[in-house]
């Protein structure tokens, strides 16, 4: 009796147990997690932009100053008209021909060198206009109009591979040429056009000029680029660089005294004075009495090859007349870099007694 008693009182507390627990799950309401979404940052962010800095290119002193400005062979190209000959309307060679026939050379003969870009001055701009705009007041003129090109045009090509140091001072073999309009008759027919091209050296410090006699052409006569470009190749096979470099070490190892050089300039410039019987038995000096007022004022307050109150060696001097020489016109350049050196080595002879440029410096 007491056992069924007990096992109807488990039987009860079960089901009880059983019931509560039903009704627990029924009415009991399990709430969903809500992940938080993570942050797409980057619909905010922008993509990082490497910014790499440009070396910037160190200034230069011009090759050449006067009254020039640079140009590029795109300009030259594309912006410049061809002047022509006059009676048969044949064009001539363009200043882009001419450049890129020296440029094909330099290229040639120094394969495997590195070579830099021209470096192209120009002067003395003709201005025209289209047929179309003939009546046109020049303030009503477009760009489209008007027509131009350049009367002398020089420029230079270093192979900075090729360089040699004299007296502390870094020398680059550089190519070069000019060619003036000027110098050719175009109110002609079509015939040989004139051109100047030489090879030489470049001082790094101030850009001077160095010229000498076998990198010379001063009175190139051509009709084609093609035979440009083969004399400008025999120029290259005939030009004794080793024998240029040791003429300019030799000048270093030559000085003169400031009453010397005092001497020198006061006959320079007397020199422009003379009569010219009297100039021809005097070797020729080219530089004009501005220049030579320039020599005189770098030799005080050039900061590489002044020597004021010192000794000036024939070096410093070259580069002095190197140096006023860039107030030269384009067309006249050429043949004064070529006569600074005759002059320099000149002088230098006459100091160790030679007697044909004597007259400076007695």
């Amino acid at each position: 009796m007491c056992q069924t008693i007990i096992l109807s009182l488990n039987a009860l507390f079960t089901n009880h147990i059983n019931l509560i627990i039903y009704q627990i799950m029924e009415t009991l309401q399990i709430m969903p997690v809500q992940r938080t979404s993570s942050r797409n940052f980057g619909e905010y962010a922008e993509e990082a932009v490497i910014v790499e800095e440009q070396p910037t290119k160190q200034k230069r002193p011009l090759f050449i100053e006067a009254n020039t400005i640079e140009a590029s062979l795109e300009h030259l190209r594309n912006d410049c008209i061809i002047p022509v000959f006059a009676k048969d309307n044949e064009a001539t060679l363009s200043h882009v021909a001419f450049i890129e026939a020296v440029q094909d050379a330099t290229n040639t003969f120094f394969s495997g060198e590195q070579i830099e870009s021209p470096d192209i001055r120009v002067s003395h701009v003709i201005k025209g206009r289209i047929p179309e705009a003939i009546h046109k007041p020049a303030n009503q003129l477009l760009e489209s109009d008007k027509t131009i090109y350049y009367e002398r045009c020089a420029f230079v090509i270093e192979v900075p591979t090729i360089y040699e140091t004299v007296h502390g001072n870094r020398l680059t073999l550089t190519i070069g040429g000019v060619r003036a309009y000027n110098h050719t008759n175009l109110y002609s027919k079509k015939g040989a056009e004139r051109f100047k091209v030489f090879i030489g050296f470049t001082c790094k410090v101030c850009t001077n000029l160095c010229v000498s006699t076998d990198g010379y052409l001063s009175c190139l006569e051509v009709t084609n680029t093609r035979d440009l470009y083969q004399a400008v190749l025999e120029m290259f096979h005939k030009y004794d660089a080793a024998k240029h470099i040791h003429l300019m070490q030799s000048l270093g190892n030559t000085s003169m005294t400031e009453h010397q050089f005092c001497q020198l300039l006061g006959r320079m410039r007397l020199y422009q004075s003379l009569p010219q019987g009297y100039q021809k038995d005097i070797p020729k000096m080219l530089l004009t009495d501005t220049q030579v007022n320039n020599v005189a004022k770098a030799y005080i307050n050039d900061e590489n090859f002044g020597s004021l109150g010192n000794d000036l060696s024939m070096w410093k001097f070259y580069n002095l007349l190197t140096g006023a020489n860039k107030s030269s016109y384009i067309d006249s350049f050429l043949d004064r870099a070529y006569n600074a050196t005759e002059l320099a080595t000149g002088i230098c002879s006459a100091l160790h007694g030679d007697n044909k440029y004597q007259w400076f410096l007695s």
